[in-house]
């Protein structure tokens, strides 16, 4: 039964029904605080801005890690029910998504916050973290399809872009190793990270598309999704806004670090087809924009609030921040334009969508567990 926060009786109401797809909060309010200082207007105060958030969403994650592991710890039966689940178990993969862009802003903000004497430490610490994101996000890109192939009842005409999200955590991998790439020696270690994020890119990107391909077929024949699932077009963005950073970000580190195993030439091509590649697929995730922005206003006016808006943050995020380091590149004045309109854009979503999320948690509206629910009715259809 769904009550109002301050009304639970016990802890144990809200750990049992705590899931993962709650991680996008993290994943949303973490990609707005690295875009806030890349702002053009009021420096300071929006890196300042982007910091406090960056630190309060390290908090929330924690929180969040912690409420999740007291479910499987107490109530193991009910949580490993997501397996089962066609949609929820899907979620797990906003977990390591969540996890890479506090290490994003771990480089970001880290040192200037807590002093130079400690950016090795906050170095070592992001690269040991980056390991267990990088691990995590090839484990669920393995077992979630896996569970959906072996497990679980999909039909065509059930099918959304949520199907995206256990995939997509390895190429947001592959773009935080870019960034940690900035700060370590151009080594043989360095080289191993550097392909390694591409061939993250490779298990991410190519069946990702597969997927999208699947999803315009599913939308000719069967329509738009329903109105509770209508947002969910906006994680179409994830995979190609994310691809396209990550090609931009390897890129710019592969003539340095390839120089090292004196194939700098590789890396200067990299550099340039990143290049292109990724101007190419800005192109293709403007198309998906539009179809999510038409979808949602298509259901505008009786579309419910639940957890699931939040995919109009990530997605769009990763896209605005692959726009503006496509402008930082090219050095061109009209790329680095639409960058601050898709941001100004992300900004306003993430407001509404936080007020709604907080009003929802003082209401209780957002307390529920569908696994829990399907588990429930499977006990009591048993003879």
């Amino acid at each position: 039964m769904k009550m109002p926060f301050y009304q639970l009786q016990h802890k144990q109401d809200l750990i049992r029904h705590f899931t993962p797809n709650w991680f996008t909060v993290v994943m949303g309010t973490g990609v707005v605080a690295l875009i806030l200082p890349e702002l053009p207007f009021g420096a300071v105060w929006m890196w300042s801005l982007g910091a406090s958030l960056w630190q309060v969403n390290v908090a929330v994650f924690i929180l969040f890690s912690v409420l999740y592991i007291c479910r499987w710890i107490l109530f193991p039966k009910e949580a490993k029910q997501i397996f089962q689940h066609p949609v929820m178990c899907l979620f797990l993969g906003a977990i390591p998504m969540a996890l890479a862009t506090l290490l994003n802003g771990a480089l970001k903000f880290g040192s200037d916050l807590y002093g130079v004497s400690y950016q090795a430490d906050i170095l070592r610490w992001v690269e040991y973290l980056w390991y267990v994101d990088v691990g995590m996000a090839v484990a669920i890109a393995w077992l979630v399809p896996f569970f959906m192939f072996s497990r679980q009842q999909h039909a065509l005409e059930g099918m959304t872009a949520v199907w995206l999200l256990p995939i997509v955590a390895c190429e947001v991998a592959a773009s935080s190793a870019a960034l940690l790439l900035v700060h370590l020696p151009t080594d043989a270690h360095a080289v191993n990270i550097l392909l390694g994020s591409y061939v993250l890119w490779g298990m991410s990107v190519l069946p990702a598309f597969a997927i999208l391909t699947i999803l315009l077929l599913r939308l000719a024949l069967h329509q738009l999704p329903s109105k509770d699932m209508a947002i969910s077009s906006w994680l179409a963005l994830g995979p190609i806004g994310t691809g396209a950073l990550a090609l931009l970000l390897l890129g710019e580190q592969a003539p340095r670090i390839l120089g090292a195993i004196d194939m700098a030439s590789l890396g200067t091509i990299l550099e340039q087809g990143g290049l292109v590649v990724a101007l190419i697929l800005l192109g293709f995730g403007l198309w998906w924009l539009g179809i999510a922005i038409l979808t949602t206003l298509k259901h505008l006016r009786d579309l419910p609030f639940n957890l699931g808006w939040w995919a109009m943050t990530f997605p769009l995020g990763v896209f605005t921040l692959a726009v503006m380091k496509l402008a930082a590149q090219t050095q061109l004045e009209s790329i680095a334009m639409c960058g601050n309109v898709f941001a100004l854009l992300l900004c306003a979503l993430w407001f509404m969508v936080i007020s709604k999320t907080l009003l929802g948690c003082y209401r209780g509206s957002l307390f529920f567990s569908p696994c829990l629910k399907a588990y429930r009715e499977t006990l009591r259809t048993q003879p």
